[in-house]
């Protein structure tokens, strides 16, 4: 279980990882300093199509803020993410890209995050690049 959920019988698994994405996809916002509206309605909109409770998600969106802003590495994040199903992984990474083209703009940070992601979440390179050159086209 991650560190930030306070008692196991009230959060079930898929809150878990719920939290977990929202932490990651904050992650990849806060990168270059710049976490805007834009970026956070884009991330409300990944968790809802992914199974977040609409009812709760303002309140994981905070929860999620709050942790990964305690947190100095992102693998207690991808230790859940890493279990989705390709489809849900592959928007998962369609949505982290649409986050970092949001300001139009991508840096070495943020491009040098996406690899170490596409590694730790098990999907092949070409597939992520060719997802960055979809959303890139859109954007610019």
């Amino acid at each position: 279980m991650i560190k930030f959920l306070q008692k196991k019988e009230e959060v079930g698994q898929k809150d878990n990882l719920t939290l977990s994405l929202a932490c990651l996809l904050i992650h990849v916002a806060r990168i270059d300093q710049n976490y805007s509206t834009k970026e956070s309605e884009i991330i409300k909109q990944t968790l809802l199509k992914l199974g977040a409770d609409a009812d709760n998600i303002d309140n994981i969106i905070k929860e999620a803020e709050n942790v990964e802003r305690d947190s100095n590495e992102i693998l207690t994040f991808t230790r859940e993410a890493k279990n989705l199903n390709e489809e849900n992984k592959l928007l998962l990474i369609e949505s982290l890209w649409s986050i970092i083209y949001s300001d139009e703009n991508a840096d070495m940070y943020e491009t040098n995050l996406m690899r170490r992601l596409s590694g730790l979440l098990y999907l092949d390179k070409k597939i992520v690049g060719d997802i960055k050159e979809k959303i890139k086209s859109k954007k610019l």
